[in-house]
């Protein structure tokens, strides 16, 4: 296995539904560590970085909207393997069709209202917690 980080963002729903609590709970009796972690309210510049790859879409003033509606928890999550075992653990970016026990399934409402956001690969973690934090904001006790 591999030690990895990921990076999280608690989407506005979590936060707005007060779900933040029951997701850390679910990643930290996973067994994986909260490497740090805050609050904050995403700029265009920030939204326009993070979603580069859908910036240019019709669809992504909906997406920064509802982004910036409220604030999101960040966080950098270690664990073996943490980028697969969170994503399994969310279930399908559709939270329609998420199983229940998965937090997308328990929580989520679609594709847009699910929850989180997790980095997809190892290699877009590392960019994405590197976007969202400075190297003295990670720790490891």
């Amino acid at each position: 296995m591999a030690t990895e980080r990921t990076l999280i963002l608690l989407k506005p729903d979590c936060v707005a539904d007060k779900h933040c609590g029951e997701v850390i709970r679910r990643f930290e009796t996973a067994g994986y560590t909260i490497r740090g972690a805050k609050m904050l309210r995403l700029t265009d510049a920030l939204l326009k970085d993070h979603y580069a790859h859908i910036a240019d879409r019709p669809f992504f003033p909906t997406v920064a909207a509802f982004m910036q509606s409220k604030p999101v928890v960040a966080m950098v999550i270690e664990g073996d393997n943490v980028v697969s075992g969170i994503r399994d653990m969310l279930g399908p970016t559709d939270s329609t069709t998420a199983a229940k026990g998965t937090l997308r399934g328990d929580f989520g409402v679609d594709k847009m209202v699910n929850v989180c956001h997790a980095s997809d690969s190892v290699e877009n973690a590392e960019a994405e917690v590197a976007r969202f934090f400075q190297p003295d904001e990670i720790f490891d006790y």
